[in-house]
């Protein structure tokens, strides 16, 4: 059987710069991710019960820490420090560090060991979310797709450069020409409780040259994808809240403000039928030009089993992909008022709207809850509040930046195939304290596709995937140790 230890097969002495080594050392990463040593290393991971919003998880999410990733990280030279989380005691964090020179350039490679709730009971008939179940290309079990398959990939390609080199030197010294930090944490299910100001504290232990993670989906399973940065998420309600109780519509109707009336006008003064922006201050600004041209290139894929898209919702003049890209988006994500399960005539006291703000870089959401409140009020909107409940911000590498084309190039080297770059993730990840506490160039390679049901029953990774993902961040560590100019580079 294939394992990683077959690196020492593929490098011939004194061939170690060569173009045939970095090409046998990425079909090695690729074939031992459809080993059974694989499989079981994953297995073991994905038995772990390490739901991060459950009361009680913090020893599960501690002994995927110590006893499934530092053993991993001591054989390739790491030296490891698992640290508490400064905002949770359930929710621990590990620094892992191999320093080959203080004065060399370093790379902060990024994972999360939590996984969101199973919801056992809701999966398909002969599959547990803790047991992984191979079904053709698919993997199927809690935090194969999110996180645990795609770091587990990218250390299994970092091992295999390491190997490939000590069989080289023939003296068990690896050298790659650069510093490697991986940061794990294990509350990103959690809204990453605590990262922020762990990361803002431990500045000096996280100081690198560039950022590089995995995580997410890419645009299509076929399509190899970069993204950088993502879109920030700002959730906020809307609240009437006129009297205690209800009324009776008929002895009171007319007489008395409906709050669900007036919720019902503050949503459509902030966002249009045709789910058009219309408060000045949620809108972005103009998109850079090397933006546009990056979601310009993007593929038009439609996934099996997809909604169709709407054509005629959103912002006038975009496409659907600059939509999601490079625009913002207001959304109504629940409505309460009265029951709706047994609705009788009368005029309810309170109403309020759950909304949420998906937003790119250029949209000022500084005094958010005020300049709302005065633009409803501008609308001949009254008495209603504003709340804000989470907030995480907006980022983005610029596309044209010198390591997003050696990115680009290294990945297309790798596979032959073109790469998809999106500006920053529709969705919303942690990249703000990567990219502003830490001030590193962000690139993320997803090893998942759209399809994989993270977060819902029945979440699977595909096998494929995982292993183009292997051959892909083989290539990745071996070109940084080749031409570190491009990956290292501030420009």
């Amino acid at each position: 059987m294939l394992t990683v230890m077959n690196a020492e097969n593929t490098v011939r002495k004194g061939a170690e710069d060569s173009p045939e080594t970095r090409t046998d050392l990425a079909r090695c990463a690729g074939e031992f991710v459809r080993s059974a040593d694989f499989i079981d290393r994953l297995s073991r991971r994905v038995a772990r019960r390490t739901e991060s919003q459950a009361p009680g998880g913090g020893p599960a999410a501690l002994a995927y820490l110590s006893e499934e990733l530092v053993p991993e990280l001591d054989e390739l030279d790491f030296v490891s420090t698992i640290h508490d989380n400064p905002e949770s005691d359930e929710h621990p964090l590990l620094i892992t560090k191999r320093v080959e020179d203080p004065k060399l350039p370093t790379v902060l490679l990024y994972g999360h060991a939590d996984v969101q709730f199973a919801h056992d009971s809701q999966w398909a008939e002969g599959l547990d979310p803790w047991v992984l179940t191979r079904d053709g290309d698919r993997l199927y079990g809690r935090g194969t797709a999110d996180n645990k398959g795609q770091h587990s990939v990218n250390t299994v390609a970092l091992k295999t450069v390491l190997d490939g080199l000590r069989a080289e030197h023939g003296t068990g010294e690896a050298r790659l020409g650069y510093n490697i930090t991986i940061l794990i944490e294990t509350a990103e299910e959690a809204g990453s409780k605590g990262l922020r100001s762990f990361a803002a504290a431990h500045a000096d232990d996280l100081s690198a040259e560039l950022f590089l993670a995995s995580d997410g989906p890419r645009i299509a399973a076929e399509v190899p994808t970069l993204f950088l940065g993502s879109r920030g998420a700002l959730n906020f309600r809307l609240i009437a809240h006129e009297r205690d109780g209800d009324h009776h519509s008929g002895n009171w109707g007319g007489r008395l403000r409906n709050p669900a009336t007036v919720i019902a006008a503050a949503i459509n003064a902030l966002v249009d039928a045709n789910g058009v922006i219309r408060i000045p201050a949620l809108r972005p600004d103009d998109p850079p030009a090397s933006v546009l041209d990056a979601v310009a290139k993007l593929p038009d894929i439609a996934e099996e089993g997809a909604p169709e898209t709407d054509p005629d919702w959103g912002e006038p003049g975009l496409s659907p992909a600059e939509r999601v890209f490079a625009f913002n988006v207001l959304e109504v994500l629940a409505l309460d008022a009265g029951d709706p399960t047994q609705v009788v005539n009368a005029i309810p006291g309170a109403a309020s709207a759950s909304m949420q703000l998906r937003y790119v870089v250029g949209t000022d959401v500084s005094d958010f809850e005020n300049r709302v409140r005065i633009f409803l009020e501008e609308q001949g909107i009254h008495g209603v509040a504003v709340e804000l409940e989470h907030c995480m911000p907006a980022t983005r590498l610029d596309p044209e930046a010198r390591v997003v084309t050696a990115a680009v190039d290294s990945i297309r080297e790798t596979t032959g195939l073109d790469v998809a770059v999106e500006p920053n993730l529709g969705g919303t990840i942690p990249n703000d304290v990567f990219a502003e506490v830490l001030g590193l160039p962000t690139v993320w390679v997803p090893h998942s596709y759209p399809g994989c049901n993270q977060h819902a029953p029945n979440e699977h990774a595909l096998v494929s995937i995982l292993e183009q993902g292997a051959e892909i961040m083989t290539g990745m560590f071996w070109d940084m140790r080749m031409r570190p100019g491009d990956w290292f580079s501030s420009k």
